[in-house]
């Protein structure tokens, strides 16, 4: 809960010192950051050990925000959250930016999941669609999940629509094991 808030205040800062034209890349730059952290064990170990300096740390930082297109501010921000030591936030921190710039767009986050990849004419008629039910903008992301064995799952924020065979078979279990 804490971390949550924390990462949405300066998700919220970040935002308000940025100008328009640099919203984009940095989203894209947090995101990638975020991406980056999950996947390296050697990147967290450098971030989170304190055998490296804080200039040390920055350093590393800032050369991958270099190579993400990161905005001048957003180097500067890289540089805040290792003094304040809260790099481990970086995942939320992008999550929140992201929701902050749809929302100042008007476009609706959703992740659609499917058992195997969509051909991109499906994708098409599901953006299509959605944005039809919502009666706004969708930025759709794809994903597969062979667990899934069939259907789709939705996610629209914090509503998840599983049409999945698996999520009828754990419904059914549920149902079945009730009393």
């Amino acid at each position: 809960m804490i971390k949550t808030a924390v990462a949405r205040r300066y998700a919220q800062a970040l935002f308000e010192l940025l100008d328009s034209a640099h919203i984009e890349a940095t989203r894209s730059t947090l995101n990638g950051l975020s991406r980056a952290l999950k996947e390296s064990v050697s990147l967290r170990h450098v971030t989170a050990s304190p055998a490296f300096g804080m200039e040390e740390k920055i350093g590393v930082l800032t050369a991958l925000g270099d190579r993400l297109g990161c905005p001048p501010v957003g180097k500067v921000f890289l540089g805040q959250l290792v003094k304040k030591n809260r790099v481990g936030f970086l995942p939320d921190i992008a999550e929140a930016f992201a929701k902050l710039v749809n929302q100042s767009k008007g476009t609706q986050q959703v992740t659609v999941s499917s058992a195997a990849a969509l051909p991109s004419s499906e994708q098409e008629r599901i953006k299509t669609r959605l944005r039809e039910t919502l009666k706004r903008d969708v930025d759709v992301t794809f994903q597969h999940d062979a667990g899934h064995l069939a259907g789709l799952q939705i996610h629209i924020g914090s509503i998840v629509v599983d049409s999945t065979v698996r999520g009828r078979l754990n419904s059914l279990r549920t149902t079945l094991t009730r009393d």
